[in-house]
């Protein structure tokens, strides 16, 4: 008992900022907020026509270009506040996220839809997982990364990857970029194919709203590739896309475990196959797990959000915190992002991004005409 107050008593002062990060907090929150700024009034000067650029992107974008100008004059004096930004600020927006979702909104869309985004989220990761690291030899980490944003949620889903994965900041920026420049294609393709008619010979209007929340990167992308039909289609694809969202806290408890090494088992051990010696193994690794316990409390909040009565002040409210603290994790990242480990990455991590894009629009698109049949 001593053990777990101890325990939860050390996980509160670890999410609790101090001195040292007042001034780096400070900076990342004035950053965060005029993207937020910028990112409604792109909207209402070009009326709606930029919808879906999203803070995160402009937050993202505006850190590095400040991180590899300005920043490294002042990071002795606010480095401190720019990592406690991008680590437990970065968890509290995921934790957060569930009050975007609730299992009414699961509820409403069915059981083709959870199919659906399970088989394309499984088979997107698998799949970017063995072209990038056998075919394109992209390492391991960036792999991961972008397979994470394009099978679950975008630039959220990678940021959430990372504590997991314990990423360098420049791999994390690659991954967020795919995201962003096909994301942003996606969002505008997949209404033009809609209205070419190219997919209603296979997808009626609400299969068309399941395939574009399940195959689309961003929710903001989302709403505006599903909205461009008409509300109710937007409203079909938000959900869809949703429930893929609740599927961060199942996929990182996997990603974690698989990314588990044996340390205490020597190679006689594993050479003898016996059952005893697998059970070892496999306790082994258990025990190595890194529980991503924000995602988590993520489902946990959905369900409050869902059961608990809330006045639509409360939820906006929280909604609007959530987004100021992703926007400031992602601002945080971009702060600390530097343009030449990107340029050494080359453009392998593009192409990866660019064949699991095409992935999305077929191989999703398959995937969704098969569950119809169902």
């Amino acid at each position: 008992m001593h053990t777990l107050v101890q325990s939860v008593s050390n996980s509160v002062h670890n999410y609790t900022p101090n001195h040292r990060h007042l001034a780096g907090l400070v900076v990342v929150l004035i950053g965060s907020l005029f993207c937020l700024w910028l990112d409604s009034s792109l909207d209402v000067w070009s009326n709606g026509r930029i919808v879906g650029l999203s803070s995160l992107t402009l937050a993202i974008l505006l850190g590095m270009i400040l991180g590899n100008t300005i920043y490294p004059k002042f990071t002795e004096r606010l480095n401190g506040g720019v990592c406690f930004a991008k680590g437990q600020i970065l968890r509290l927006a995921i934790m957060f996220y569930g009050f975007k979702l609730t299992m009414t909104q699961v509820a409403s869309v069915g059981m083709p839809a959870i199919m659906t985004d399970a088989l394309v989220l499984t088979s997107t990761f698998m799949l970017t997982y063995w072209l990038g690291t056998r075919w394109l030899k992209v390492d391991k980490e960036t792999v991961i990364l972008i397979g994470s944003g394009a099978s679950i949620c975008g630039a959220a889903a990678v940021i959430a990857a990372e504590p997991v994965v314990n990423a360098q900041a420049h791999k994390v920026t690659i991954a967020v970029a795919t995201v962003v420049v096909f994301g942003t294609i996606a969002m505008l393709l997949y209404p033009f194919l809609y209205h070419l008619g190219w997919l209603q010979p296979w997808l009626s209007a609400q299969q068309y709203g399941m395939y574009t929340g399940s195959t689309v990167h961003e929710v903001a992308q989302v709403v505006v590739a599903g909205n461009a039909i008409n509300t109710e289609i937007g409203d079909t694809a938000v959900v869809t896309k949703m429930i893929r969202v609740m599927m961060l806290a199942p996929f990182l408890l996997v990603l974690s475990f698989a990314l588990t090494k044996e340390r205490t088992v020597d190679n006689t051990a594993i050479e003898d196959k016996s059952s005893e010696n697998e059970i070892t193994s496999f306790m082994t690794r258990v025990k190595q797990v890194k529980v991503p316990w924000f995602a988590f409390i993520f489902i946990g909040i959905v369900l409050i959000h869902t059961w608990v009565p809330m006045s639509e002040s409360v939820v906006r409210s929280m909604v609007m915190l959530d987004d100021v603290l992703l926007t400031m994790a992602m601002f945080a990242l971009g702060l600390t992002t530097h343009l030449s480990a990107i340029k050494q990455a080359g453009v392998r991590p593009l192409i990866l991004g660019a064949i699991m894009f095409g992935w999305l629009i077929l191989g999703g698109g398959l995937i969704n005409i098969g569950i119809s049949f169902i």
